[in-house]
């Protein structure tokens, strides 16, 4: 492969793996934040709605799931401030090392950012922070590394 298209295919994969790789996280966020639907109603007499503990209590009926105490719920947003340049800077990492072929690079990238967060998980007040905090790690990191192999694959063949 000549240099030019090495370079395309490096810049590409970044570029890709940072940008949209925020787009597939927060989808991912946002799936499994969905309440669970029901098929169809319950037969027999209509009972009192079921009070959910962790919602809002001034959102109405119509309310979304960032009401809730959720992986997309404001207060794991809250909690984990920071977290979107933090994961575009991961999905960077990750890539990149993948494409110099240095796999063990990305163990480095997840033990610096679980230490880096590991006050705000420790703390257990909202199972919502460490929810946010795997799933989006996860994402990202299946996001970045697809785009590692492939660019790495790209460059070597």
């Amino acid at each position: 492969m000549s240099p030019v298209w090495a370079v395309v295919v490096v810049v590409l994969a970044l570029a890709v793996s940072g940008g949209l790789g925020w787009f597939v996280a927060a989808g991912v966020l946002r799936l499994a934040d969905r309440a669970p639907r029901t098929v169809a109603p319950p037969a027999g007499p209509k009972a009192a709605p079921e009070v959910d503990p962790g919602a809002d209590p001034e959102a109405g009926p119509g309310a979304g799931p960032a009401t809730r105490g959720g992986p997309d719920g404001a207060a794991a947003r809250a909690r984990l401030r920071g977290g979107t340049w933090i994961g575009v800077l991961e999905r960077l990492a990750v890539t990149g090392t993948l494409l110099a072929g240095e796999p063990g690079g990305v163990a480095v990238v997840v033990a610096i950012k679980g230490l880096g967060r590991y006050p705000e998980l420790r703390s257990g007040s909202d199972p919502g922070v460490s929810e946010r905090f795997v799933i989006g790690t996860l994402a990202s990191l299946v996001w970045a590394g697809a785009l590692g192999v492939l660019g790495r694959w790209l460059l070597t063949r």
